[in-house]
């Protein structure tokens, strides 16, 4: 009688619509979001399936790391929510295989020819390497317990900063928000076991930054130009550019794109980027130019093989290589630098779910490696500058 009253107060319990899994239905409301292509009016008005995933992917991000401007561990269940929704996100790689032909020998001993299916090759080799910079990433914030900085928010004071006149604001960053917590030392500053071990952090977050940015740029670069995007290139590469940095780089000979930046002296983001956006754009129309200059007539084709002619001696070649060498540059110089037009129209026209959840993965990954780069940098400001400080009233007294 009382297993058939626990079985009937079970069931009630389940069916109550009142009682429900609130991580039950967010799982809910991602996969519908994944089904309608983000169009929850089901008019069919939503975005393919691949920029679904990489909407997901970084929206996730934003919703576990968003808040997050501390070197801190992350909080279990900030934790668990992300490895359980990216193991649901990155499931829809373990099902896009390629085709491989393999000889299997017959009980008889006939040898026959057949079809075997294996794991994408991008795939497997890109999703593993991610992976492990992800977890070693969790690992630098999982490390940061019981350290010798701590936070505070800025405009306050806290009785332990107070007590011990330790609070140091970081003024040195002009790009500093209100809202971003401000680190603080002890009033000596730093041991120098806790530098040392700093400086390690920093240097392997920085590695694992190059690393995932490395990553991105080949997946990217994998991914077809959209039509739309070269529909709207320039007719020439000169116009695009203007006629000063035209003219530094059609020079015949030593071409630098490093003394070309210096010239520029460009001195924030976003005119990286615009700089970037159109040295880009530049770049694929000399190459469609020098595409199109390459269709010639067979007494002409002889006659280059005969005098063994390098492609490269085509001027929008060497102009496509050149503009392809100062994009490099730029983006060296600045490794936080938004995504340009053509990389957004590439994501947005993708259409392969593989590429999708793989750019987006090694985005966020980049972008989360370099926050920490940042992070260090800004308790290693603070520490420099207390020392400045005592060195100062060292000397007075």
């Amino acid at each position: 009688m009382e297993q058939q009253q626990f079985e009937f107060f079970a069931n009630e319990k389940l069916e109550d619509p009142e009682i429900v899994d609130p991580e039950l239905e967010l799982m809910k409301d991602r996969f519908a979001k994944l089904l309608l292509g983000e169009d929850m009016s089901g008019g069919g008005k939503g975005v393919n399936t691949a920029v679904t995933i990489s909407n997901s992917i970084t929206n996730l991000y934003a919703t576990v790391f968003g808040h997050n401007h501390k070197l801190e561990p992350l909080p279990k269940e900030k934790k668990a929510m992300w490895r359980r929704e990216m193991d649901c996100l990155l499931s829809v790689c373990d099902y896009m295989v390629e085709t491989q032909s393999s000889l299997q020998v017959l009980q008889d001993g006939t040898p026959i020819e057949v079809m075997m299916t294996q794991t994408r090759s991008d795939i497997c080799v890109n999703l593993p390497a991610l992976q492990k910079l992800e977890a070693m990433l969790i690992e630098i914030l999982d490390n940061f317990q019981d350290t010798e900085f701590w936070y505070e928010e800025q405009g306050s004071r806290s009785s332990k900063s107070v007590s011990s006149g330790s609070f140091t604001r970081i003024e040195l960053r002009k790009e500093e928000k209100w809202w971003v917590p401000v680190p603080c030392v002890p009033p000596g500053g730093l041991s120098e076991e806790s530098r040392k071990n700093l400086r390690h952090k920093r240097d392997c977050a920085n590695q694992i930054h190059k690393a995932a940015m490395s990553i991105n740029s080949s997946i990217l670069s994998e991914m077809e130009i959209p039509d739309s995007y070269m529909t709207t290139l320039p007719k020439s590469g000169r116009s695009s550019l203007g006629d000063s940095i035209y003219k530094q780089m059609y020079v015949p000979e030593n071409f630098s794109p490093d003394y070309l930046l210096d010239c520029l002296n460009i001195t924030s983001e976003h005119e990286a980027l615009e700089l970037a956006d159109k040295v880009e754009a530049s770049m694929y129309t000399w190459r469609r130019k020098a595409g199109l200059g390459h269709s010639k007539s067979s007494w002409d084709l002889v006659k280059d093989f005969m005098s063994e002619t390098d492609n490269r001696s085509d001027k929008n070649t060497v102009l496509a290589e050149r503009a392809e060498s100062l994009l490099f540059c730029l983006k060296q110089r600045f490794p936080k630098l938004s995504q340009t037009s053509l990389d957004i129209c590439k994501i947005q026209c993708n259409q392969d779910m593989g590429k999708a959840a793989l750019e987006s993965y090694s985005r966020i990954l980049e972008g989360l490696a370099f926050n920490i780069v940042s992070w260090i940098e800004d308790v290693f400001s603070t520490d420099r500058s207390i020392n400045h400080e005592t060195t100062n009233i060292n000397k007075s007294n």
